[in-house]
Formats: C-alpha cells, sequence, structure tokens
C-alpha cells in the first residue's frame, strides 16, 4: 500500500467510527425523549440516521476492503447487494433532507397553518414517496446488471462493463443523478431561502423595537447598550449560519461525487483513481455531518443526550459505591474473623 492509501484507509476508518457512534447516540435519544418522538421532523431525522446507519455498516467496511486489497470484497451476489444499498442509501438520504427542509419552510412560512399542513401522516406519505423514489433507481440498475465493484472508488456501485450498453448507461446516470441531487439541492436552496427571507424579515422587526427601546431609555449603561447591539447582530447572523450549514455541507459533500461521476461518463478525461476515492470518502462524510447538523447541536437533542450520558455515569457511580461497600463489608467481617 502507497502512503496515499494508508492515509484514505485511515480516513474510512475515522469516518466509520464517529458515523457509528453519532448516529447510534441520535437513535437513542429518539427512544429516549418522547418530546421528540411527538414532532413530526423527527420522523424525517429517524429515515435518515436509519440511512445512515446503514451506509455505515454495510459501504464503508467494504469500500475499506477495496482500499486495502484493491479488489473486489466478498463474492458478486454481495458486491451487487452493497452497491444497490448505496444507490438506494444515498438517495433515501438526499430526500430526507429535503424533507427536512419543507418541513422548516411550513413551519417559519406558514406558522399558524403547520399542525395542519404537516400531521404525522403527511410525514409518512412524504417517506413513502422517499422510499419508492430512492428504490426505483436500484432496481432499474440491478435489473440490467449495472451495480458492480468500480475501482475508481473502491465501492459497490453503479458500475457498467458492458461498452454497448455505455449510451443507455450515460443517460441513466444523468437522470438518476438529476432526479436525486440536482432535485433535492434545488428544494434545499429554495425552502431554505425562504425561510431565511422570513428570518432576517422578523430580525429587522426586532431591531427596530431594540433601537426604539434604546433611544427611549436615555439614561441606560453604555455597556448594556453594547449587549444590547451584540445580541442584534449575533441575531442576524444566526439564521444566516444555520442554513448556510445545511446547503454547505450538502453540495460540499456530494457535490465532488457526483460531479466526478459524471465527468467519468467521458473518455477523454482520465480521473485519478485517489481522487475518485477521496470524492467517495467526501461522500461518506455527510454520513457523520448528518447527526451534528440535524440532531445532536441543536437544544433538546443536546438536553436528552447530556440527559442519558448523565444517567448512564449515575448508574456507574452508583454500582461503583455498592461494590465499594460490599467489599468494605467483607474485609471488616474477615477481621472480626
Amino acid at each position: 500500500m502507497s502512503i496515499w492509501e494508508v492515509i484514505l484507509a485511515f480516513v474510512v476508518v475515522v469516518l466509520m467510527l464517529v458515523a457509528l457512534l453519532a448516529n447510534v447516540l441520535v437513535l437513542m435519544c429518539f427512544l429516549y425523549s418522547a418530546d421528540i418522538r411527538k414532532q413530526v421532523p423527527g420522523l424525517f431525522i429517524l429515515n435518515l440516521t436509519f440511512c445512515n446507519l446503514l451506509m455505515t455498516v454495510s459501504n464503508m467496511p467494504l469500500t475499506l476492503a477495496g482500499i486495502i486489497y484493491k479488489s473486489q470484497p466478498g463474492g458478486d451476489q454481495i458486491c451487487h447487494i452493497v452497491g444497490f444499498l448505496e444507490t438506494f442509501l444515498t438517495t433515501n438520504s438526499m430526500l430526507s433532507m429535503a424533507a427536512l427542509s419543507i418541513d422548516r419552510w411550513i413551519a417559519v412560512v406558514f406558522p399558524l397553518s403547520y399542525h395542519s399542513k404537516m400531521r404525522y401522516r403527511d410525514a409518512a406519505l412524504i417517506l413513502s414517496y422517499t422510499w419508492l423514489h430512492s428504490v426505483s433507481f436500484p432496481i432499474v440498475a440491478a435489473s440490467l446488471s449495472w451495480v458492480g465493484f468500480h475501482h475508481l472508488y473502491a465501492s459497490c456501485t453503479l458500475y457498467n462493463k458492458r461498452p454497448e450498453d455505455r449510451t443507455q448507461f450515460v443517460i441513466f446516470t444523468g437522470v438518476f443523478h438529476t432526479l436525486s441531487f440536482l432535485l433535492s439541492l434545488i428544494v434545499l436552496c429554495f425552502t431554505y431561502l425562504k425561510v431565511l427571507k422570513v428570518a432576517r424579515f422578523h430580525c429587522k422587526r426586532i431591531d427596530v423595537i431594540t433601537m426604539q427601546t434604546l433611544v427611549l431609555l436615555v439614561d441606560i449603561h453604555p455597556s448594556v447598550r453594547e449587549r444590547c447591539l451584540e445580541e442584534q447582530k449575533r441575531r442576524r447572523q444566526r439564521a444566516t449560519k444555520k442554513i448556510s450549514t445545511f446547503i454547505g455541507t450538502f453540495i460540499l459533500c456530494f457535490a465532488p461525487y457526483v460531479i466526478t461521476r459524471l465527468v467519468e461518463l467521458s473518455s477523454v478525461v482520465h480521473i485519478n483513481s485517489h481522487w475518485g476515492i477521496i470524492s467517495k470518502c467526501l461522500a461518506y462524510s455527510k454520513v457523520v455531518s448528518d447527526p451534528f447538523v440535524y440532531s445532536l447541536l441543536r437544544h433538546q437533542y443536546k438536553k436528552t443526550w447530556k440527559d442519558i450520558i448523565n444517567k448512564i455515569l449515575k448508574r456507574s457511580s452508583i454500582n461503583s459505591s455498592a461494590l465499594t461497600s460490599e467489599s468494605h463489608n467483607r474485609n471488616i467481617l474477615q477481621l472480626n474473623e
């Protein structure tokens, strides 16, 4: 193995471990908190977490094996199943993020009618569509034998071995990425920019009220005035940072891989194998970032996982103290004997 391959293998191992821990923690928060389970967005986050966990335990290990051994890990049947899952899970994750953005758009732009427009039944219908949409492409690819081990990405994924099917495969790949990556990106940009517009409007209203209050309070201490102005500035930046994170991580993680897949269809451009694996690792990094972007850094999830950790630590401390007192009693009995 070259130094590049060692580094890439190490990166995949780190991504696997962090993704597994973070997504399991999200799942624990969902199971632990009744308030999180009651919320409609919880269904979308649960579906996204399910996709991320399945991707972590099925696709990442085979990519790691592909990097180390530089050949197809396992038999053809295993590779076809993993390639099927890779196409399905990636599309499902993208559409789940789009569904979360639609939920936020309805909640912010139509707050009074949110509960009537986004019920559990509506969320279940959206998830049913995401599953049908996601499973249709790998079914077509598997039926046409367009799934296999691709050396450029060291992964079991969409791959055409027959030169006579090149034109059909190019059309299929273009349609697939248009209706998965591009469609999800358009939905994300449309909904979150609408949310940002509403957030900025409310910030302006609050800023006007704040400035009027500061003008009326003539005797206010300068430090208090400064704190009010700093909070006003932070409030304006908060929504922009969040929305930039949602859209930015989506583009940063998926765009290099999608563009590489499309450029690869052209026989004119040669793609370096190291770049192919790097673009795949970037796509895998979305599995790592999703738990933090959509769940663990939010106040409700943060409070829940802290409660879980405190509960575990408290239980372990009680057990250790019980063991200590028990051993102490045994020592006393032995001395008395």
